[in-house]
Formats: structure tokens, C-alpha cells, sequence
């Protein structure tokens, strides 16, 4: 075997039960009972991610688990010596990213009244994508907002899954404002990414899976825009691998999330980073609850960075990463001692780099040399 060949990481036995050849005919799934009193802004609990992942089961392939020994030979060159590196491939969901995850397990819940109001959500990508494949799926109507100039491919998914995109403002948090307007004046529901136990435990399956496959990780590094992702590998490895770390990591240019754990009080910060699930201007109560709670560390790293870890993914994995896809990568690679002689888990939760991303990574491959 080649030294870019890749291994794959098989899941085990009892993860494979239910799967089926008719499983692929996506058979129906009801969803457990819910309290009419249940509380959805609390924190997830393992019994909503295993309900979760029961759901999702019958709606998403599962995402391969792979690692890579070139990889692990261009970060041990960095200064991680003797790393084993594992990688979760959430950019191969349908919609390119991890948060289809939460979006399905959210709309898959809603009531026939719930989907006769329809839904809007805002986002800077990925969640808007998500909200609108699983709008889709569940024949809800659907708008979604994103601020001025988004990136290009992702405004043209959400269209081509029929919701109506609606642009408004600079920033993600312009977009929020107006989509909470929308809502407030449409009766239609308000789907955030990171304020629904129902979403953060749909998201936390991509980590319960990666733990599943690879029991043995010492840490996993996710990376936060709003949290979902982070709160939801927390709540994972709290249940199934209490030892490992979980180390989050965010753009040294929108640090909101980062400045709010780090103070323990919601902070609202000036938000930049080219990095667009990374590109949030303020905390979340409910996932920095979780991050609180369970976070063993919490980095930035600058924009320049993660395109570096883009570029390492492309050439080494063979691997398309969107800029907060890499940014895990990004954090090993700004501290490799920190990670040396360790097994640490990632997850490229998406694959969606726009065309102009993409040239910029690669001339700055290209000057670097």
C-alpha cells in the first residue's frame, strides 16, 4: 500500500444491525413520544442522541471513518510525532455538511400544525442547507436568510431544495435578526443552529459514531461556530468515552464563542473570519452550557491557518474541506506537541468551498512553497 492510501475503519457489528438491504428503500421511522411539556433548550442527554441516531438511521448513509498515513506523516513532520489521526467524513452527507444531521432530526418531529407554518432559519451555509433538504424531506415550506454575497454554492443548494433564500445584510447576525423578524410576522417557526436539544443531539451522532468506530481516541478537536458541533461531541464522549478530551477550536477572527467559555458569560464580538461556519458574532447560551460543562480546552486559530489545513486535507487525504471543515485539522497543526504520541480524532464536517476558497488555498500553497 502507497503511503496516500487510506484505511478504513470498520464500524462495529451491533452499528450495523438494522442495516439491511431494505433499509435503503428509507422506511418510515417514528420518533419517539414527546411530553407536550418537554423542554427543547435543554441540554441533550446520551437517551436523545441514541433516539436520534435511530431516526437519522433510516434517512442518512453512514459516513466513513477513515485514517490516512499520509496524513499522519505531514503532521508528524509539523511536530505531532507519532500522532494517530482519525477522520470522520461529514462532507459526504448529502448536503455536504454535518448539520443535516440536526436539521432531520428536528423537522422529522415536527407536527402536521408545525409544518403547515413552515420554517425559517438563518445561517452563513451549512445549517441553511440543511434546513432546507430536511424541509424537503418532511414537505415543510421553508425560508431561509444569509447575509449579502454568500458563498455562491450554498446559496444554490438551498434554492435548488425549493426554499426561498432571502438575502439580508453583511453577517451572520444581521441575517438572524431579519429571519427572527420574518418569523415573528409570518408565524412560521425560527430554526436556529445551536438552541434546540432536538438539533444538538441529531448533530452529537456524527460524534457517537466516530467514538463508536474509534473507542480508543484520547481527543477529539471539533470545531464552533455556534456550538452544536462541540456540545454535541461532549455529550457523546461523556457518555461512551469519559476519557477522551474534547478540545474545540474557533477563528481568531470571530472568537465569539471562544471569549464566552473562556469568561463564562455570552460575548459578542466582532465577527470576520472568511471562514463561514466559523463566522458567528456571539455565544449561545445553550452550547456553551454543554462546553462548560464538559470542554477540556478551547484554541483560535487565524484564517491563514486553516487554509494551510485545507491544503494539507487536499494533498493528503485527498479530501475537499471548506474552511470550518479544516479548522480541527488547523488546531493540531498550530500545536503539534500538544498532540504528539496521541490518537486524536476529527471530523471534516463539510466539504463546501466555494470556487474562489478554493484558488485562495491553493495560492497560498503555491506562494508558500
Amino acid at each position: 500500500m502507497t503511503a496516500l492510501a487510506e484505511h478504513s475503519v470498520e464500524m462495529p457489528a451491533d452499528l450495523h444491525a438494522d442495516r439491511t438491504p431494505e433499509r435503503n428503500l428509507r422506511r418510515p421511522v417514528k420518533p419517539a413520544a414527546e411530553r407536550p411539556d418537554d423542554d427543547h433548550t435543554r441540554p441533550p442527554s446520551i437517551a436523545d442522541v441514541l433516539d436520534a441516531r435511530r431516526l437519522l438511521a433510516a434517512h442518512l448513509d453512514e459516513t466513513p471513518v477513515r485514517t490516512y498515513p499520509a496524513l499522519d506523516a505531514a503532521v508528524h513532520d509539523a511536530g505531532a510525532t507519532d500522532i494517530a489521526l482519525t477522520i470522520k467524513h461529514e462532507n459526504l452527507q448529502p448536503t455536504g455538511a454535518f448539520k443535516v444531521r440536526g436539521a432531520l432530526n428536528l423537522l422529522l418531529r415536527s407536527t402536521d400544525a408545525e409544518r403547515a407554518r413552515g420554517v425559517v432559519a438563518y445561517s452563513t451555509g451549512n445549517h441553511a442547507q440543511a434546513v432546507a433538504y430536511a424541509a424537503r424531506a418532511t414537505g415543510t415550506a421553508c425560508t431561509i436568510v444569509m447575509p449579502q454575497d454568500p458563498n455562491p454554492a450554498k446559496a444554490q443548494a438551498v434554492r435548488e431544495l425549493g426554499a426561498e433564500l432571502v438575502l439580508h445584510g453583511t453577517t451572520f447576525d444581521d441575517a438572524a435578526t431579519h429571519a427572527t423578524h420574518l418569523a415573528e410576522t409570518t408565524g412560521a417557526r425560527l430554526v436556529g443552529a445551536a438552541g434546540d436539544t432536538r438539533i444538538l443531539a441529531g448533530v452529537a451522532t456524527a460524534y457517537l459514531d466516530l467514538l463508536t468506530a474509534a473507542p480508543d481516541l484520547d481527543v477529539l478537536v471539533v470545531p464552533v461556530g455556534g456550538g452544536s458541533g462541540a456540545a454535541g461531541a461532549c455529550t457523546a464522549a461523556a457518555a461512551v468515552a469519559p476519557g477522551c478530551e474534547i478540545i474545540a477550536v474557533q477563528s481568531e477572527a470571530s472568537p465569539s464563542a471562544h471569549a464566552s467559555w473562556r469568561t463564562g458569560t455570552i460575548q459578542r464580538l466582532p465577527n470576520t473570519s472568511r471562514a463561514e461556519g466559523l463566522a458567528t458574532g456571539t455565544g449561545f447560551p445553550l452550547t456553551q452550557h454543554v462546553m462548560r460543562t464538559h470542554l477540556t480546552d478551547f484554541r483560535t486559530v487565524t484564517d491563514q491557518q486553516i487554509r494551510h489545513a485545507q491544503w494539507t486535507l487536499l494533498t493528503t487525504a485527498r479530501t475537499v474541506a471548506e474552511g470550518a471543515g479544516a479548522a480541527a485539522l488547523a488546531a493540531v497543526l498550530a500545536d503539534p506537541a500538544r498532540f504528539a504520541g496521541r490518537r486524536v480524532g476529527i471530523a471534516v464536517t463539510g466539504g463546501n468551498a466555494s470556487p474562489d476558497e478554493l484558488r485562495e488555498v491553493v495560492a497560498l500553497a503555491t506562494t508558500a512553497r
